[in-house]
């Protein structure tokens, strides 16, 4: 049966504790499943909250992630919807009556819980409550970020260790981000709320690192707008974390970096979209560059990827960034036997093999190609050169994770290491004795 509800006027944020409007002997105590706009219909958030809707297999319904909500699969796909969380209400057994089949999934509670919403009809419809519990400070530290795979803005909270399905401050239901202004913006498990992890979109990334589309409209505002707070709503009650926190301006376009040989000692940048107003400053970290004319200039470069960084210096936008390749068809590196590392050819000095190994891209093993940076990444060169003879592949997480050697009994292995910008790889045999 379709569940119904109705949304109340937005108010206050951290709301003191109500009464229950019943008589006390009349409570009943229970969870409920309550889609996400109706849970935060009280807390103070304007405009509807959407469900989260995932096309991955399983961290929709993965408990360590997500516990607390609840979940529908998709029929085509191998996805699945999060429509709101399961928490703790109080509401009259009367009313628990009249709603009849409409229950949302009530399961009754022998005691009463820490924090709950109050539940009452209004036109025979559910209304909720703010959370009726106890508001404390949370002992963190967060740091803000324009960059992130899952959204255009991102804020990494430490101390709160959100994992195996509860965290420090209790069960996870939901976040608030409030502004200076007295906007509230409500952050949904999965899509916004990923272990000590915040994420949001407000236009400009419309579809986050996994291929899920992303609900942007509820926060577009936010941007020029400075966070003042973060309230986590949990099983205990409200935690608060007093932030400063500016939204800097996005836009749609940007600047893009040409390739180039290293040698060319000039690249070209294309701009797109960029506000008048927009007051560049480049930089590129391991590269002493200038720009102007629209090109990128350097006297002297390694080969390899770099990040051109266009910050404005007036602070209202977002800091630009695009990645390039430099190149040579040069090969400044050689294996040594004797020392089992990667070192300088004849002719070129330590620095151009530092740059070369912080390059490597893939190293494959009698024909087994392994990532060397990234997430599954394997270390099989370190950052000196050195081939590790008990360098292991890590398949699956946690408790379950299992180890397999790259190397797994003695002999010779034949070994290429390829680096990004570079031409040719280095190829050698390892000879490995156990």
């Amino acid at each position: 049966m379709k569940k119904s509800f109705v949304i109340l006027a937005a108010g206050a944020v951290l709301s003191a504790a109500a009464a229950p409007a019943f008589a006390e002997a009349d409570v009943v105590y229970g969870t409920m499943e309550i889609p996400y706009a109706a849970f935060y219909a009280a807390e103070g958030v304007n405009g509807e909250v959407d469900a989260v809707s995932s096309a991955t297999d399983s961290k929709w319904k993965n408990e360590n992630l997500v516990a607390g909500t609840y979940y529908a699969e998709h029929t085509e796909d191998n996805g699945g919807d999060i429509p709101g969380v399961v928490y703790p209400v109080a509401i009259s057994s009367a009313d628990l009556a009249a709603l009849g089949e409409n229950t949302y999934g009530f399961q009754e509670l022998a005691d009463a819980p820490a924090a709950y919403k109050n539940v009452t009809l209004e036109d025979g419809n559910a209304v909720f409550s703010a959370v009726q519990g106890d508001t404390t400070e949370v002992q963190a530290e967060a740091e803000f970020t324009t960059v992130s795979r899952y959204g255009d803005y991102q804020i990494n909270v430490n101390a709160i260790n959100n994992a195996d399905g509860t965290s420090d401050i209790g069960r996870i239901a939901g976040v608030l981000v409030s502004t200076g202004d007295g906007s509230n913006y409500a952050l949904r498990h999965l899509e916004n709320i990923w272990r000590d992890s915040l994420a949001w979109s407000c236009g400009i990334t419309t579809v986050e690192a996994h291929g899920n589309v992303l609900n942007y409209a509820q926060y577009a505002d936010m941007m020029g707008k400075t966070i003042s707070n973060i309230t986590y709503i949990t099983d205990t009650g409200y935690h608060t974390l007093a932030v400063d926190f500016y939204v800097p301006l996005k836009f749609t376009g940007g600047v893009t970096v040409g390739e180039a040989a290293a040698a060319d000692q000039t690249t070209a940048l294309t701009y797109e979209n960029i506000p008048e107003d927009f007051d560049p400053v480049y930089s590129v970290e391991g590269l002493e560059c200038a720009v102007a004319d629209g090109a990128l200039t350097w006297d002297a470069a390694f080969a390899g990827a770099y990040t051109l960084e266009v910050k404005d210096n007036s602070g209202v936008y977002a800091p630009l960034y695009s990645d390039f390749v430099l190149t040579t068809e040069e090969l400044p590196v050689t294996y040594d036997e004797a020392s089992t590392a990667i070192v300088a050819a004849e002719g070129f000095e330590d620095a151009a093999v530092s740059a070369f190994l912080r390059n490597i891209s893939v190293v494959t093993v009698n024909g087994t190609e392994y990532k060397a940076s990234g997430k599954g990444a394997v270390v099989i060169i370190d950052e000196e050169g050195y081939v590790d003879p008990e360098a292991v592949i890590t398949k699956g997480r946690g408790p379950d994770a299992e180890t397999e050697p790259v190397f797994p009994e003695s002999g010779s292995y034949e070994i290429s290491a390829a680096a990004t910008g570079y031409a040719a790889p280095v190829n050698f045999t390892f000879v490995v004795n156990k």
